[in-house]
């Protein structure tokens, strides 16, 4: 990947636990080697815990605390799966709020996985094109979202994956979607 995020800082908002460790882990190695600055956020200080599916994986530090950050801080956001992760995190409202946030201001958005669901929780997701894990699907259809079956999906500045498997491709439009800035149709469903 080219040095396209330069100067460039990107939250990677989690809950306290459930977090899919490879879906945190190779996003974050991605904008760093673009030359951003990645940062943890999480509803509390302290560390998160991850894991490999349903087993315990590495815990992670947490950079800010979703109270003490807005969207204007950052550049674009980072959502990784894990099915606890969003599910324990669309029921905190500030971090749904900081989530509607980036779509107001037209940030870049990449959510995989699970990670959806943060994204109906801030009722975002409606006229989008997008795709999760396949469970979510109903969920994101019921919120007035077209879900497709792809690896990536690219709408506007918000990008989304399946699952695991998807990471190359998630993480490469990741970049260059954070790499392009604001777009203009990511407000549209905010």
């Amino acid at each position: 990947m080219t040095e396209s995020l330069n100067g460039r800082r990107v939250a990677f908002l989690v809950a306290p636990e459930g977090i899919e460790q490879v879906e945190l882990t190779e996003p974050w190695k991605a904008v760093k080697n673009a030359g951003g600055t990645p940062e943890l956020v999480s509803v509390r200080s302290g560390t998160v815990q991850a894991f490999h599916h349903l087993d315990k994986a590495d815990s992670f530090d947490v950079d800010k605390v979703v109270t003490d950050v807005r969207p204007d801080d950052y550049d674009g956001l980072v959502l990784p799966g894990g099915v606890a992760n969003p599910d324990a995190l669309r029921q905190v409202r500030e971090a749904v709020e900081f989530v509607r946030g980036f779509f107001r201001s037209g940030k870049p958005v990449a959510a995989i996985c699970h990670a959806p669901w943060m994204l109906v929780e801030a009722d975002v997701v409606r006229g989008r094109r997008l795709t999760s894990y396949p469970s979510v699907a109903t969920d994101l259809r019921n919120a007035g979202a077209t879900w497709v079956d792809e690896q990536v999906v690219v709408d506007a500045g918000l990008v989304t994956s399946r699952n695991p498997n998807d990471l190359p491709a998630f993480c490469a439009k990741m970049v260059e979607e954070i790499g392009e800035g604001v777009h203009r149709g990511q407000a549209r469903s905010a």
